[in-house]
């Protein structure tokens, strides 16, 4: 079949694309690849991807070309959902033949709802979809394909055995020929990444069980199924041809650290190729490791640290110690590896002394750059039925964002409203950032490395106008 693969079109500068974490816009522009559409496009002859939002597509254009297709597979969320089927009733009118399927944590969880709420879709694939997408495509019977939850003839919603979870991850072709054919680089931003990047993944599943983590829980599974050194260093030698102008390299695994001995054997192989690359890891990495990493071609690590509070860390199941992360830091500060530190407002066990606590955390272990986000309940993670057990989660606020792509806070407790801790967001990013080392260390940055003049200039301007948006936002509410 005929097949596109579609991220559609949403909120301006909305990253929703099937590789980010949280779907919602962000305080400054950024847009992940799409990669997990792009992993079936590889699968599949003669299909096209395309990424609206980074592209800046419209509706109309991705309309115009329905009609050269007889598939649209989209990505879709819990955020994006309502938006993305109105997308599919917009190219089913252009194009009545035109069968659509939808892919992602959200319909993994909930196939029988998302089919339920959207009669305009004929199908979802489940869980772990690449094959089943490809099933699919390659015009199999319906009735026969492992993971697919589809309408049949008669409307009604069958729900096919589950699909095995792949083992064999060196079965998988490489995602970035379908960047190179189908996607411009520089349209991809990441504020702490240098532009342009490349992002994709050596491995699938998540060892930790943070109750409120997305992919783990819905798609990739608790246990951390890798490719082959080797095969990961081919798409990469690949990379280096088919994108000459890239700055940096991303792995986009949970926590490709969760696998110490392999970690070090593809930093050792990157360092031969010379390659600049970072990746996303967990707060305990040992020293030595750190230091062969470094050695190797690491510049940055993405690090969740959540909380500063160690009674909420055991509250979502880290698995860390605040002792543990500030060491691991204190390694990373002393090596010269960069740090972007994630933390998370509204999780189970805050109150507004948890998150005074956290903030001063933050100033105190001093990463390089920081993201702030809410407390998001997905479905099907722990968090989501947490939150319905104990009342935390109003039906009001269960899309996750406002009306603009904004992220909402969406839980509240007895003792912590949801605008005491929307609003705690921009107070932490100010007391991190409006300090007179961080700006001297920011304003540093930028004398000495003149290509990042423009754009810090740039994220800030879109740093501030978000806020004042988001206070306008918090009005309104």
């Amino acid at each position: 079949m005929r097949t596109l693969f579609l991220q559609a079109p949403s909120f301006e500068g909305f990253d929703g694309g099937a590789g980010s974490r949280y779907q919602a816009r962000r305080e400054i522009q950024s847009f992940w690849y799409p990669t997990w559409l792009a992993q079936p496009a590889a699968l599949v002859e003669n299909s096209k991807l395309i990424d609206a939002p980074p592209h800046r597509t419209g509706l109309a254009e991705v309309v115009a070309q329905a009609k050269d297709f007889d598939l649209v597979v989209l990505h879709t969320s819990t955020p994006s959902f309502d938006s993305d089927v109105k997308v599919v009733e917009a190219l089913k009118a252009a194009n009545p033949a035109l069968k659509a399927g939808l892919i992602g944590a959200k319909v993994a969880v909930q196939s029988d709802e998302s089919l339920k709420d959207a009669p305009v879709i004929d199908f979802v694939a489940r869980n772990e979809f690449d094959f089943t997408i490809k099933d699919v495509a390659d015009g199999r019977d319906w009735s026969s394909i492992q993971g697919l939850s589809y309408r049949n003839r008669e409307g009604v919603i069958v729900h096919n055995e589950e699909r095995p979870v792949m083992h064999d991850m060196d079965s998988l072709p490489f995602v970035t020929p379908v960047y190179k054919r189908d996607l411009v680089m520089e349209k991809y931003f990441i504020g702490y990444l240098k532009h342009p990047y490349i992002s994709f993944y050596t491995g699938r599943g998540c060892k930790s069980r943070c109750t409120f983590c997305l992919w783990p829980q819905t798609v990739g599974g608790h246990r951390y199924r890798t490719r082959s050194v080797g095969h990961v260093i081919e798409e990469v030698k690949y990379v280096l041809k088919a994108f000459p102008q890239m700055k940096e390299l991303f792995f986009d695994d949970d926590t490709f650290t969760d696998d110490l001995p392999r970690a070090e054997a593809i930093a050792k192989e990157l360092g031969k190729l010379g390659v600049m690359w970072s990746c996303n890891a967990k707060a305990n990495v040992p020293r030595d490791t750190l230091k062969v990493l470094k050695d190797n071609g690491l510049r940055l690590l993405l690090v969740g640290y959540e909380s500063g509070n160690q009674q909420i860390l055991h509250n979502i199941k880290k698995g860390m110690r605040v002792e543990v992360a500030e060491r691991f830091t204190k390694d990373c500060h002393e090596l010269g590896i960069a740090i972007h530190g994630t933390f998370i407002l509204g999780l189970p066990g805050e109150t507004k002394e948890t998150i005074a606590e956290t903030i001063k955390f933050a100033t105190r272990i001093n990463p390089h750059t920081i993201q702030v986000s809410l407390a998001a309940p997905y479905p099907g993670t722990f968090l989501y039925k947490q939150a319905l057990e104990n009342g935390w989660l109003d039906a009001r606020n269960a899309e996750l964002i406002n009306d603009n792509g904004i992220q909402i806070a969406p839980l509240h407790y007895e003792h912590l409203s949801h605008t005491e801790i929307f609003n705690s967001v921009e107070e932490f990013y100010r007391k991190f950032y409006f300090r007179i080392p961080k700006i001297a260390s920011i304003v540093g940055e930028m004398v000495t490395q003149p290509d990042m003049m423009k754009r810090r200039l740039r994220e800030g301007v879109e740093f501030f106008r978000f806020l004042k948006e988001r206070r306008g936002a918090s009005q309104a509410a």
